[in-house]
């Protein structure tokens, strides 16, 4: 059975989504078969950074609605193999949205694919709710700066709250200049979150320069953060891979 996990930022400009299609670009790469799902209604920028907004038709309201099954709805990658998108909706996901539909969509999603990863909308609102229904993992996408870390330890407890254990943390966007200057560091930053550290991403001008390039940034020709998240992605595949220092 393949894991549904939950990618949340418990505010936005952390780089979630850029997150969301990295990892998901990398775990296809590595060879799994996995699906990208943008949860956010409002924003809809998933398929910008899969590089697939020419290719999407279907969205996530086809399959709650039941108009379709889930490999009628999504689509595949031009460019990576293995990789499958599904779209937001063009409105808003409804707020009396049967939870259940979307029990039964991530159920199916198990059986069809090795790892299914959603963009979540920033905060802790009826979208992030209704994307961590049922979900196996939910990973928390922070910056350094000390109002991420603090969002994110509370959308970490209200994540526990709903029932959910499995949490990993992205630590994103990270300027090793800026830590020294402040004198903390990467541990410090898991203790106020609160929350087991999933991968370390460094601050990249090319997670730029690729989305603009319509590149995953996965196969751009410069990707110094692409290695920092194809490291988180293969922990998620339980690969021992030692986590990087900040220097």
């Amino acid at each position: 059975m393949g894991k549904v996990i939950a990618v949340a930022s418990g505010k936005g400009g952390t780089g979630k989504t850029t997150v969301t299609a990295a990892l998901s670009s990398c775990l296809a790469v590595l060879g799994y078969k996995t699906l990208a799902i943008d949860f956010d209604a409002e924003l809809r920028n998933l398929d910008l950074s899969l590089a697939m907004s020419d290719f999407t038709v279907m969205d996530v309201m086809d399959v709650i609605s039941g108009s379709l099954d889930i490999m009628d709805a999504c689509t595949e990658s031009p460019k990576i193999p293995n990789l499958y998108f599904l779209a937001a909706p063009s409105t808003s996901i409804p707020k009396d949205v049967d939870v259940s539909a979307i029990v039964k969509m991530f159920d199916e999603i198990r059986e069809n694919f090795d790892y299914c990863l959603i963009d979540v909308p920033a905060g802790l609102g009826t979208g992030f709710n209704l994307a961590h229904s049922n979900v196996d993992m939910s990973i928390i996408v922070s910056t350094g700066d000390i109002a991420s870390l603090r969002d994110a330890n509370i959308t970490a407890g209200r994540i526990r709250e709903m029932g959910i254990t499995n949490l990993r943390l992205i630590v994103n966007r990270v300027l090793p200049k800026n830590l020294r200057k402040i004198k903390t560091n990467i541990d410090d930053m898991i203790d106020t979150v609160g929350v087991q550290l999933l991968g370390i991403a460094l601050e990249d001008n090319n997670v730029f320069l690729a989305l603009s390039a319509h590149t995953p940034l996965v196969l751009y020709k410069k990707r110094r953060s692409a290695y920092d998240l194809l490291d988180a992605a293969r922990r998620l595949t339980e690969s021992e891979i030692p986590l990087q220092q900040c220097k």
